[in-house]
């Protein structure tokens, strides 16, 4: 993939994950802020409950934006595009579905050792 159409695509990928995790952050500040008030205590559970999701949401977001630094970081390192573990070629098709894509959908589907 050429690195234009690379710094692109993460560009893009950055845009929209910045984006969503506004929201939720927004979101999180509302839940927080209605668990705090005043009433029935069903509804102050639902407002926590609201609340625990769009912490997890928000770092997963977090964490996706880890991901594009780490791309954009082998995009200037002349690596991107190859795969953390084997250093095979990750297919452009992946690239365009997953720009910050670390490895082959191979790969990524073996278990880890962890």
């Amino acid at each position: 993939m050429e690195d234009e159409r690379a710094q692109a695509l993460l560009r893009g990928e950055r845009s929209r994950v910045e984006a969503l995790l506004q929201g939720t952050t927004v979101s999180g500040r509302t839940d927080r802020a209605e668990a705090n008030q005043p009433g029935d205590l069903e509804d102050r559970a639902e407002s926590l409950t609201n609340e625990e999701v769009d912490d997890a949401v928000a770092a997963q977001l977090r964490d996706r934006l880890a991901a594009i630094d780490r791309a954009e970081g082998r995009l200037e390192q002349g690596t991107f595009g190859r795969s953390l573990r084997s250093g095979l070629p990750i297919p452009d098709d992946r690239l365009e579905a997953d720009p910050a894509a670390e490895l082959t959908v191979e790969e990524a589907q073996q278990p880890t050792s962890d």
